[in-house]
């Protein structure tokens, strides 16, 4: 099942590893399913079905001009549930954008096969600030985002990268060479994908999605995210998903899966298996 067809045709490339329960992870902006393959190779190892696919417009998916807003994104993921054959006892892992997906399904499509979730370094509710929202991003910021996006992008990914892992002049939790792989898997997506999956991420509220958690919730955050800010975040989706779970990393930056990836998946492992 190496491709899959979204509901207006796009192609969707899909992992699937291992069996047993499913579990599906929806990779962060602006990377591909293959962040997730430490996970992914443990939960197989483990017992479980991985499954992770790259969002429309990313890595080897398709990219078509439109459908690059949240309602498509989780339209995409009910199309790969379906075609997996996954439609019981399936976990939702969603990191970063993800988050949004995992939200958007579980509202859009009524939770439908899904028994645990899991919001990790996530986007959820909402990111961009307002006076709901006072510890979100400025608005400015993620217009200067998009305008950066437009004139070098690949200049703006080289910087983006070393504030998404947290790398200094003195902290070095992830290898120059893994930023030169994250920056040529970012570069792998269309301009156009890259800079709407953006505004998706920037702008949308998911706080009307939040009812819809009606499953056991992960949610992962690192302390010292300065990509997806903490307060603005899962500490708001705390409060509007009934059955949550919250582990703080004390001072770890947006990319868990890379800087915290051991902790992570020990975290995902234990959560699941109860």
């Amino acid at each position: 099942m190496p491709y899959v067809k979204g509901r207006d045709g796009t192609d969707l490339y899909v992992k699937d590893w291992g069996s047993g329960r499913p579990v599906v992870l929806i990779h962060g902006w602006p990377l591909n399913a293959d962040s997730w393959e430490p996970q992914a190779i443990a939960l197989a190892e483990a017992g479980y079905r991985a499954i992770a696919y790259d969002r429309r417009g990313f890595g080897r998916s398709g990219q078509p001009w439109a459908g690059h807003d949240y309602d498509t994104y989780a339209d995409d993921l009910a199309a790969i549930l379906d075609a997996a054959g996954a439609t019981d006892g399936v976990a939702l892992v969603g990191f970063s954008m993800g988050g949004g997906e995992v939200a958007r399904y579980m509202s859009r499509h009524g939770g439908r096969g899904i028994t645990h979730a899991a919001l990790i370094g996530s986007v959820v509710p909402g990111i961009v600030q307002s006076d709901a929202n006072p510890n979100g991003v400025p608005e400015a910021k993620l217009t200067e985002i998009a305008e950066q996006l437009m004139t070098d992008r690949a200049a703006f990914m080289r910087g983006f990268f070393r504030d998404f892992y947290g790398v200094g002049m003195i902290t070095h939790p992830v290898s120059e060479d893994y930023l030169d792989w994250s920056w040529n898997v970012a570069m792998q997506a269309s301009q156009h994908a890259t800079i709407e999956a953006a505004k998706a991420w920037g702008y949308t509220d998911f706080t009307p999605d939040l009812p819809a958690f009606g499953v056991p919730t992960l949610i992962v955050h690192g302390t010292g995210d300065a990509t997806v800010p903490i307060k603005a975040t899962a500490h708001r989706a705390v409060d509007g998903i009934a059955r949550n779970q919250l582990v703080e990393y004390s001072g770890a930056p947006h990319g868990l899966f890379a800087t915290e990836g051991d902790r992570l998946t020990r975290d995902l492992l234990t959560f699941l298996s109860n």
